[in-house]
Order: C-alpha cells, then sequence, then structure tokens
C-alpha cells in the first residue's frame, strides 16, 4: 500500500497566494502553465486570483497525490527558490552543487534557469526523493 504524505503545505500556498497575481502558488501545486497565464494576466485581471483562495486546498491535495515525499522537502526548497532562487542555493539544497554555483555566479543563470526552476522544481524534487527512498 503506497501511503502519501504531506507534500506541500496549505499555509505555504496561502502564503504565495498574497503574490498569486503572479501565478506563485500556482507553481509551487505544479501548474506551470496556469502559473505562467497568472503572472502575464495579473491572475487573469485578479478574477482568478481571487477564485484560487477557494481553490488551494484542492491543489494542496493533488500536490500531495501527485508528487513524491522523501528526504527533500518541497516547503524549504520553494522558499529558497522563491527568495533566493538567483543564488542558486535551491539546487544546492537537491544537491545540484555545479549547476547551484553556476546560478550563484550568473544571476540564475541569466534567470532563465530560474524560470525553468518554478516549471520543473516539483518533479526535480519528486525524482530526487523516489531515488534516495528506501524501498
Amino acid at each position: 500500500m503506497d501511503m502519501r504524505q504531506d507534500t506541500h503545505s496549505k499555509a505555504i500556498g496561502y502564503l504565495l497566494w498574497i503574490f498569486g497575481f503572479l501565478g506563485a502558488h500556482r507553481f509551487y501545486y505544479g501548474k506551470p502553465v496556469t502559473g505562467t497565464i497568472w503572472f502575464f494576466t495579473l491572475g487573469l485581471l485578479g478574477i482568478g486570483w481571487l477564485i484560487d483562495l477557494f481553490l488551494i486546498p484542492s491543489m494542496d491535495r493533488e500536490a500531495d497525490l501527485r508528487f513524491t515525499s522523501g528526504g527533500l522537502d518541497y516547503n524549504v526548497a520553494w522558499i529558497l527558490l522563491v527568495f533566493l532562487g538567483i543564488f542558486g542555493v535551491h539546487r544546492m539544497y537537491q544537491g545540484k552543487w555545479l549547476t547551484g554555483i553556476l546560478y550563484l555566479f550568473t544571476g540564475g543563470f541569466f534567470l532563465l534557469g530560474v524560470l525553468y526552476d518554478f516549471w520543473t522544481l516539483n518533479d526535480q524534487l519528486s525524482i530526487r526523493n523516489a531515488q534516495i527512498s528506501p524501498l
């Protein structure tokens, strides 16, 4: 029986929702397409952002089912990405020292790397957790 643990936090989701008109909470819950749409439309002109206030619990449940828990904490990684992404700290946290140092000296690989990580961080963590998880 596969028991999934809580990989994402509603508290972090609501904290990112405050900046949700930029799509941060949607990226956090593994919805990069709508996160990008929110970013360019300011949360669908605020309407989608307001509706998301009520959708966060379901987005949290979906993320908990979709992503693999393990030694790397999604909340820590996302906080590091959102606040220190251009310095590569979130990559160093994952043990990706080479790219972390590259980000450090290139401003998150000229911000393109940070954008890539907003799209893929959940999958990166899920794969890494599956690799280091004891069977």
